[in-house]
C-alpha cells in the first residue's frame, strides 16, 4: 500500500494545466512494458483496446473479473503509476460502481475512467445521477488511505458529430465538471472535443484539469498545452496502430 499510495501521489501530481500528462494508451502487460521502456511517465489502459486484445468488444461487455486481472497482470508490468478505463464502472447502482473501483484500488490502480453514458446506448445519464456514482467511488477510495485519481469522463461531445459542437455544449461540459468536482472527482475527461477555442474554454472554466483524447482533428499537443489542457490520451490509436502493423508485417511474410 505505501508503493501504491507513492504512486498515487505522483500520478496526481503530473496533472498540470499547460504541461500535459501524455498517456498512449496500452492493453495487456506486453503493451504497458513497451510504454514503459519508451520513458512514459504513467500508464493508462483504455477500455476499448483491452476488449478487442481479448476477443470481445467495448461497452462492459468484456467480464469484469478478466479486466481486473488483466490490470493487475499490467501493475505486476510496469514500476509506473497505473490508470484503469473503467467504462461508466460496471454497475447500474451507485453501490456496484464503488465495488469495482474497489476492486481496482486491490489490483494495484492510482486511478480511474467513469464516463457518465450509458454503455449500451451512450446516451448521459443524468448529472445528479452521475455525481451519485461519482461521490460512491470516492467514499471507498478514500477508505485506502491514498488520493485515488477519479478521472471524470463526459459524453456530451459524443451526443453530436464534431461539427456541431457549439458553446452551449462547453456550457453544459463546464455544469458537469463542477457538479463532479462537488462530488469527488479529480479530473475532467472530453473525448470527441477537438475545436481548439472550445477546448480552451473548457479548460479555463472547468474546476478540473481538462483531459483530452486525440484523433484525426485534435491540434497538436503543444497547441493543446497552450491552451490549458492537463491530460492527453491516445485511446484505441496505439492499439489500432499495432495491429495494422502487425497485419502488414504478417502479409509481407507471405502467410
Amino acid at each position: 500500500m505505501g508503493d501504491q499510495r507513492t504512486k498515487a501521489e505522483q500520478f496526481r501530481g503530473l496533472h498540470v494545466r499547460g504541461k500535459p500528462l501524455v498517456l498512449f494508451n496500452i492493453w495487456d502487460p506486453g503493451s504497458a512494458k513497451a510504454v514503459t521502456a519508451a520513458g512514459a511517465k504513467a500508464i493508462a489502459t483504455g477500455s476499448w483496446s483491452v476488449a478487442n486484445a481479448n476477443g470481445s468488444t467495448d461497452g462492459e461487455r468484456m467480464p469484469l473479473a478478466l479486466v481486473v486481472d488483466n490490470l493487475r497482470r499490467i501493475v505486476d508490468a510496469t514500476f509506473l503509476p497505473v490508470t484503469i478505463d473503467l467504462e461508466s464502472g460496471y454497475g447500474g447502482t451507485p453501490q456496484a460502481v464503488a465495488e469495482t473501483v474497489g476492486k481496482a484500488i486491490d489490483a494495484g490502480a492510482v486511478g480511474c475512467n467513469l464516463e457518465d453514458s450509458f454503455p449500451g446506448d451512450g446516451k448521459l445519464r443524468g448529472t445528479t445521477d452521475q455525481c451519485d456514482r461519482i461521490r460512491a467511488a470516492r467514499q471507498i477510495a478514500n477508505a485506502g488511505n491514498f488520493h485515488f485519481f477519479i478521472n471524470a469522463r463526459t459524453d456530451v461531445f459524443f451526443q453530436v458529430s464534431a461539427g456541431r459542437h457549439d458553446e452551449a455544449m462547453v456550457a453544459q461540459a463546464i455544469e458537469r465538471a463542477r457538479a463532479y468536482a462537488d462530488a469527488g472527482a479529480d479530473g475532467i475527461f472530453a473525448p470527441g472535443l477537438t475545436n481548439i477555442d472550445l477546448i480552451a474554454r473548457l479548460a479555463k472554466e472547468s474546476p478540473l484539469p481538462l483531459n483530452i483524447m486525440v484523433d484525426d482533428a485534435t491540434p497538436p499537443i503543444r497547441v493543446l498545452a497552450d491552451h490549458g489542457v492537463a491530460r492527453v490520451s491516445h485511446g484505441p490509436r496505439p492499439y489500432i496502430s499495432a495491429m495494422k502493423t502487425l497485419q502488414e508485417a504478417a502479409l509481407a511474410a507471405g502467410v
